[in-house]
Formats: C-alpha cells, sequence, structure tokens
C-alpha cells in the first residue's frame, strides 16, 4: 500500500512562504493525480491544489491562485506545494492524497484512496 510523507510547514507571517512535501513511497513515478487539501477547525475540507502527473496539468481553488504553486519532482516522485504570500486565513492542517486513477487533476477528497498525515500550518498577522 502506497504510503504519503508530508513534510515541511510550520509558522509563517503574514506575507511570508512555506513549502509543503508529499513524497511517495512504494510506487515511484506511477502516474497519479495528487491533490493538496486542507482543514480548519469547524470547517468543511477545502481542496487548494492538484497535479496530474502524466501531464503536469494543475488546479488551483480560487483562494490560493496566484500564491500556491504545486509541482511534481519526477526524480523524487515528491509533489511540492510552495505558498507564498501566505495570509492568516490560510492557517490549517493541510494533507496531501493520491488518487491512482483519474487522468486529470481534481480535489475530489472521495476519489483519493491515499492520504498524508496531515501537516500544520499557522500564519500569524
Amino acid at each position: 500500500q502506497e504510503q504519503l510523507v508530508q513534510s515541511g510547514g510550520g509558522s509563517a507571517q503574514a506575507g511570508g512562504s512555506l513549502q509543503l512535501s508529499c513524497k511517495f513511497t512504494l510506487t515511484p513515478n506511477t502516474v497519479k493525480t495528487v491533490c493538496w487539501f486542507r482543514e480548519i477547525s469547524g470547517r468543511a475540507r477545502e481542496g487548494v491544489a492538484s497535479i496530474y502527473t502524466g501531464n503536469g496539468a494543475t488546479y488551483y481553488a480560487d483562494t490560493v491562485k496566484g500564491r500556491f504553486t504545486i509541482s511534481h519532482d519526477r526524480p523524487k516522485d515528491t509533489v511540492y506545494l510552495q505558498m507564498n504570500t501566505l495570509k492568516p486565513e490560510d492557517t490549517a492542517l493541510y494533507y496531501c492524497a493520491a488518487d491512482f486513477s483519474s487522468p486529470r487533476p481534481h480535489v475530489r477528497s472521495e476519489w483519493c484512496a491515499y492520504w498524508g498525515r496531515g501537516t500544520q500550518v499557522t500564519v500569524s498577522s
């Protein structure tokens, strides 16, 4: 069973940057859709960004478009979420997830069979 190893995150000031990583350990370079979700206490889970590693197609939620960048390092089989111009409302628990069936980026959590353990991002004003 695939394992997604998350790293990165932490704390930053508003306007700052952080990077999240999601490494695949058991199925290197198998084509997949990788999604980043975030959870804020008391709110519904939000799909933030997604990438289809087959062709690099990406999707971004309007709340992060222009500030976050999702990318895939093929030799390392690691997906990154570069978060710039952070805002306090970006504070959340961030999860990466993988779907090995869909041929395009999406943020449908019910389609993602594999999940990372989550990493906290805290942005102070």
